[in-house]
């Protein structure tokens, strides 16, 4: 008997941030778990598109800064004319600034929350109207344990963070009644573009080492199942949550 509980067939999502790294793998995961998805970035798409199509899938590659409200009406217009539905949006679009409190850089400080905060709430907030007149859908916001507690040398990114996941509790709280599920992951660290500098580095490799329990940093495609899960009927009641997938670094602290 085919198990269906994380069956996307049919589902049609969108992936923000997905040229690459963590938003390229949670793209390709969903289309191998069935989705339909639309991939959106301010880089080129072109690579997961192809990807997602070699599995017999729909997919349709938008530029979109996620800063930018008009970009955002157009995606949601531009996936509503092609699929008719959104079933399910992955708010992966991130950046990080890297300085001390002190001195950072105010422009630093508006971007990352720009991109990182604003930016998951206006698509959010563009594909909820949808969700609530579908009735419908899983909002999935891509948090950080950065988010979760202090870390040096990043204010801007952890305080983007940490409203990301208050953010996904009030969504939840206001959209339970229309049938629209939004719940955050907080990863840990990962080896992507984002942190390749720092997974040079003998001394960072070292702290991950000694911090995080299973001893390594994760590897993208570890989020998937994840994100599937959150994705599908499997996590029908759950909403307002955000899980942690770091290898065990915050149960130690």
């Amino acid at each position: 008997m085919k198990n269906d509980l994380f069956d996307l067939e049919g589902k049609t999502a969108v992936v923000t941030g997905s040229s690459r790294g963590l938003g390229k793998a949670m793209a390709i995961g969903l289309a191998k778990a069935g989705a339909d998805v639309v991939v959106t970035d301010i880089l080129d798409t072109s690579e997961t598109v192809s990807e997602i199509k070699k599995l017999n899938r729909e997919s349709l590659g938008l530029v979109v800064d996620v800063s930018n409200k008009s970009d955002i009406e157009a995606m949601v217009k531009k996936i509503r004319d092609k699929f008719g539905i959104i079933d399910i949006l992955v708010n992966n679009a991130g950046i990080l600034r890297i300085g001390d409190a002190e001195v950072i850089d105010k422009d630093d400080w508006d971007k990352v929350l720009q991109v990182n905060l604003t930016g998951q709430f206006l698509c959010a907030q563009a594909v909820g109207r949808e969700m609530i007149k579908q009735k419908t859908g899983s909002i999935i916001n891509i948090a950080s344990i950065a988010g979760l507690g202090g870390y040096a040398s990043s204010v801007p990114y952890s305080a983007s963070k940490a409203g990301v996941i208050l953010m996904t509790k009030t969504l939840a709280v206001e959209w339970g009644k229309h049938n629209v599920r939004v719940n955050a992951i907080c990863p840990g660290v990962f080896a992507t573009d984002m942190t390749d500098s720092y997974l040079k580095d003998k001394q960072f490799k070292d702290m991950i080492k000694n911090k995080v329990p299973l001893g390594r940093p994760a590897k993208p495609d570890e989020l998937v199942g994840t994100v599937v899960y959150l994705a599908s009927k499997a996590s029908e009641y759950m909403t307002g949550h955000a899980l942690v997938i770091d290898g065990g670094w915050t149960a130690g602290i």
